[in-house]
């Protein structure tokens, strides 16, 4: 038999394990033209209809993979992601010796991860993350020298990263996040002089980072957040890590302090440590221009003395800043007046559950791009700044459990974007402002604990959003509920 009519063959078997086409894209997969006609088949010009490339991305089809896919030698890429192709990934892909491309990620494959993928000695890139794979990472996958990106996440792969991956010497992408991965990651593993993209996250790894990993210069994405891994982060991360982007180590058990060689990443984008055991003062991180996200949330930060929020002042030079989250870090002191300088691009500050006392800054109406403002279980006194009405997008805004005194600010009918207002727990007085009747997309507004006082407004009460959660107990009102 030929080896045209093996490959046209091959296409027919993997036509008749698709059981839902439901675009027919294999509906001209038929003798009427000739199968390098077919949709998403690309024959070589150099070797006489041979099939180089199966091409089925996207298209909603469902079946399994035929074992005759095996036979079309002369693929060099195949293309089948985004799909919902089920059963096991064949074993005779591990005859394309030609392969480069392997995608057949987001679909529901289930069983093993076949071994002889390994054969494949010419793939470049292969993607089957988000599918329903279990067992181990075939530690054969160590000889794959030519791979560049390799990504398996989400999945359900357990057992511990083999040693043999450190053997991948043409690798720049591996990402294994969001499995079932125990054990330590590999001291090997800082062979890869070439990674740029480094994710193990939402796994159950333990032991610590190998000095080694510090070592991969080219590394722009570093995300190990979710598991148990311990240890405190080297000095002269900054200086060795000088193309990161990315720096993820939520979650862990890391402890020590937050480098001050950080600053020297002036690529960071994205500094995300919560969740750990880190001591220390905040870095200077002035030099950062690019920090979009600085989320350094529950560790221990702070002393409960005043200067602890000194480093507010470094953070006026980060002007992308997007999102700032320093929360439960037993931050003390007064907020500084440098918070009005902080980026315009801000949308998210949260600042709860530390010791900020004094009054809050009535220039924090600078921040007009906020979307999400959390000061709550803190110690703030005086009243409620009127400036907070300048923030047009704010659609939660979160003042509990402080020590706030005076009226609610009848601007606050202003914003009307917002969804959620907590103002529980503190010492507000007077009436409820009929104006956040104008809030037309609250479905959360909670006054509980406070010492308000007068008739409940039909304007607020009859915000038919509300019904989700309204919560005025514990209050002084007068007069009876408003006919809805």
């Amino acid at each position: 038999m030929g080896g045209n009519e093996t490959d046209k063959l091959a296409l027919l078997a993997i036509k008749a394990q698709i059981k839902r086409d439901p675009l027919n894209v294999t509906s001209s997969w038929n003798e009427s033209i000739h199968f390098c006609f077919w949709y998403g088949v690309t024959c070589s010009r150099r070797h006489h209809q041979r099939v180089t490339m199966l091409d089925l991305r996207s298209q909603n089809l469902a079946g399994f993979l035929s074992p005759n896919i095996g036979n079309l030698s002369f693929l060099r890429e195949l293309r089948l992601q985004n799909n919902s192709f089920s059963h096991e990934i064949p074993p005779q892909i591990g005859h394309l010796h030609r392969l480069q491309v392997l995608r057949l990620h987001n679909n529901s494959f289930t069983g093993y991860i076949p071994n002889n993928i390994s054969y494949c000695s010419n793939l470049i890139f292969m993607n089957i993350g988000a599918n329903r794979l279990v067992g181990k990472i075939p530690s054969e996958f160590g000889s794959l020298s030519k791979l560049r990106r390799f990504i398996l996440q989400i999945n359900n792969l357990t057992g511990e990263l083999p040693p043999s991956l450190g053997n991948l010497s043409s690798l720049e992408v591996l990402a294994v996040s969001l499995n079932k991965l125990v054990g330590s990651i590999p001291t090997s593993l800082g062979q890869l002089k070439k990674l740029t993209f480094l994710s193990f996250g939402s796994n159950n790894l333990s032991g610590t980072i190998p000095p080694s990993i510090y070592n991969l210069s080219a590394l722009n994405f570093f995300y190990v957040e979710i598991n148990k891994i311990r240890g405190s982060l080297p000095s002269d991360l900054g200086n060795t890590l000088p193309n990161l982007q990315i720096f993820s180590i939520a979650a862990n058990q890391f402890f020590g302090s937050l480098p001050l060689s950080l600053s020297n990443a002036t690529n960071l984008r994205v500094i995300q440590v919560p969740e750990n055991k880190l001591t220390g003062q905040v870095p200077d991180l002035r030099k950062l221009h690019n920090l979009q996200r600085f989320i350094i949330a529950d560790n221990h930060l702070g002393s409960g003395a005043d200067g602890d929020l000194s480093f507010f002042s470094d953070l006026t030079n980060d002007t992308e800043l997007i999102n700032l989250s320093i929360e439960g870090n037993n931050f003390g002191g007064t907020l500084p007046a440098s918070i009005s300088n902080l980026s315009t691009k801000l949308q998210l500050f949260w600042f709860h559950r530390n010791q900020i006392r004094g009054s809050i800054p009535r220039d924090i109406g600078n921040l007009v791009k906020l979307e999400s403002l959390g000061m709550w279980g803190n110690s703030f006194t005086g009243s409620i700044p009127s400036e907070i009405e300048k923030m047009s997008s704010l659609g939660e805004l979160d003042i509990s459990m402080n020590a706030l005194s005076g009226s609610i600010p009848a601007s606050f009918g202003n914003l009307t974007k917002l969804y959620r207002l907590y103002l529980r727990g503190n010492n507000l007085e007077g009436v409820i402002p009929s104006s956040l009747g104008n809030c037309q997309r609250l479905i959360l507004l909670d006054l509980s604990n406070n010492e308000l006082s007068g008739a409940i407004p039909q304007q607020v009460f009859g915000l038919p959003s509300l019904s989700q959660f309204l919560n005025l107990s514990r209050n002084h009102f007068t007069g009876s509920l408003p006919m809805e």
